[in-house]
């Protein structure tokens, strides 16, 4: 009997990392299942998904571009697939539909509280950026009780708009780059901009860390470095990228998918070692 079949979709996906995770995942638990990649065309994801199902396809994780246009195409979503606005987590129902989910909040919290061992609760959390990052991990933030979380942005009205969704749900505000320079300091700033695809630092000032203070990119690998070097070089006691997040949000969709949630610690590690870290 063939293996149950996974696939992680994006555009390019050649560097991603979620086979060799689902690999160790599957090992770990003994479940049969094979993973592997699919590029499709920057504008050929629907017609890709389509095939992927029709032929015993059983769930895809999905990467950029394609997290919001995946939304749109599943049967239907989750309620923090709907709040978060994008999905990265497709599965085929029973009944022929296609469900819609979304990992990456749940995903940064875990690495955030569990790997990394950072508390939340009643801290000041910056979040840089008020994109799709920053949507889909304000609800699961919000849900650890913080005394407050600022979305900054470089088009303040872009921040204070999605901080304005999220407020039933906790103390959250949005604001420009350029006000930063009067806000106190905060306890966790993660950046969820795509400054670091290019290499670039967001513009924002040193003295926005706290002492004892933990920085953290979403992004994984040299990319994240720029980020992580500014933050030791400003005095945070924690640094870290978002390989655990990867991690963690995988692990996520592993259990929807499998109903079962493998430990993450030791492939997490291994992933490090790899890398040389």
């Amino acid at each position: 009997m063939p293996s149950d079949r996974y696939a992680v979709i994006g555009h390019p996906v050649g560097h991603s990392l979620s086979p060799t995770i689902h690999a160790r995942f599957a090992q770990q638990t003994g479940e049969d299942l094979e993973y592997s990649r699919i590029e499709p065309a920057e504008n050929g994801f629907g017609e890709a998904a389509t095939a992927f199902f029709s032929e015993d396809g059983r769930g895809l994780n999905v990467t950029v571009p394609f997290k919001a246009e995946a939304r749109a195409w599943c049967d239907r979503v989750s309620d923090r697939a709907e709040r978060a606005g994008v999905v990265n987590t497709l599965t085929l129902q029973a009944n022929g539909w296609v469900a819609g989910d979304n990992t990456d909040g749940i995903g940064l919290v875990r690495d955030l509280t569990v790997n990394l061992d950072i508390g939340l609760a009643g801290v000041r959390i910056l979040l840089i950026g008020a994109g799709g990052a920053a949507r889909g991990v304000l609800e699961p933030l919000l849900g650890e009780t913080p005394a407050d979380i600022l979305v900054a942005n470089r088009t303040a009205a872009r921040a204070e708009e999605l901080a304005a969704e999220f407020q039933a749900d906790g103390p959250v505000r949005g604001c420009g780059f350029d006000t930063l320079d009067h806000e106190p300091a905060f306890d966790v700033i993660i950046n969820a901009s795509a400054a670091s695809l290019g290499g670039a630092l967001p513009p924002i000032p040193a003295a926005v860390i706290a002492r004892g203070a933990a920085v953290y990119d979403m992004m994984y690998g040299p990319r994240a470095d720029p980020f992580l070097d500014w933050g030791r070089d400003a005095g945070a006691a924690t640094v870290s990228d978002g390989l655990g997040m990867l991690v963690e949000q995988a692990a996520e969709s592993f259990l929807i998918w499998r109903g079962v949630r493998p430990q993450t610690t030791a492939v997490l590690a291994a992933l490090r070692a790899e890398q040389g870290e």
